[in-house]
């Protein structure tokens, strides 16, 4: 099951909730019989914890009336995915998960060295992007993940929008993904979202030289609840990856305040994003 805000935040819960009655996920499994490794499956949100083990680990935890309501009522809700449509379940684990989170973000910060963010892809510049980057993938494959990353774009128009603030590398401009044309229509876009009172872009320009984002892209995720931890997200040649511990939201964090230095100002990069749309008429 791919994970979701909710079971992250479960998981979190029963953590705090084992410290706090001062046991080991050994204790437990002597006192309840819940496999170890099942305990720990359930509090690293790789999965949702079946109601009756649920309510035994509640109960030898001490957890009051009120309490254990909210939590049930959490476990309920973990594996809502209210961005999935059916066809979705063909798409690959780790992107239906990366999904899942930018629905719930409240804000993502979004530094990209090749590509225009795909929440800011138009659907010709997409379906060029992802031909180009998965040869090998038929014309259903590609068209049901253009159709997905059509549909992520709905968190950018919805009553509470998401908040995105991307960052680019020239070369994600100057890139001729799909032709002179399609790459106009994406140019002109990006031209238009710019005004977006919730949308920040900037672009790294080639003048600025070596720069903390050259290693590879990446996305800082926050959520609206405060006890929800920030996520980043990579991905690369390697797989794809998430990472949720302190040191790496920090690291992540301040390499993004770096590249926002670097970067020419919401301004300027408006400015080069029209002049460029000028050169592929």
């Amino acid at each position: 099951m791919s994970p979701t805000v909710r079971l992250r935040r479960l998981a979190a819960e029963l953590r705090r909730l084992r410290a706090g009655a001062d046991l080991t996920r050994e204790d437990v499994a002597e006192q309840t019989g819940i496999n170890t490794a099942t305990l720990y499956r359930i509090e690293t949100a790789r999965v949702r914890p079946q109601r009756r083990t649920l309510v035994a680990l509640l109960n030898l935890y001490g957890v009051r009336e009120s309490q254990r309501d909210e939590v049930l009522a959490l476990s309920e809700g973990a594996s809502v995915q209210g961005w999935l449509r059916p066809y979705h379940s063909e798409l690959p684990e780790e992107y239906t998960a990366y999904i899942s989170f930018e629905a719930e973000a409240r804000a993502v910060r979004n530094y990209e060295s090749l590509f225009v963010p795909g929440l800011l892809q138009t659907e010709d510049y997409a379906r060029a992007v992802i031909k180009g980057v998965l040869p090998m993938a038929s014309a259903r494959e590609i068209e049901q993940r253009v159709q997905a990353r059509v549909e992520r774009q709905a968190v950018l128009v919805k009553d509470d929008p998401l908040h995105l603030w991307a960052i680019m590398d020239e070369a994600a401009l100057r890139r001729m993904v799909g032709g002179r044309d399609v790459m106009h229509k994406q140019l002109q876009h990006l031209t238009a979202v710019a005004q977006e009172p919730h949308m920040t872009l900037q672009v790294i320009p080639f003048g600025a030289g070596a720069h903390a984002g050259m290693p590879g892209s990446f996305v800082l995720m926050s959520f609206p609840e405060a006890e929800d931890p920030e996520i980043v997200y990579i991905d690369s040649m390697a797989g794809d990856l998430f990472l949720e511990a302190e040191a790496d939201i920090r690291r992540y964090g301040a390499i993004f305040d770096n590249l926002r230095a670097v970067a020419l100002s919401p301004d300027d990069t408006s400015n080069l994003i029209a002049a460029l749309a000028k050169e592929t008429q």
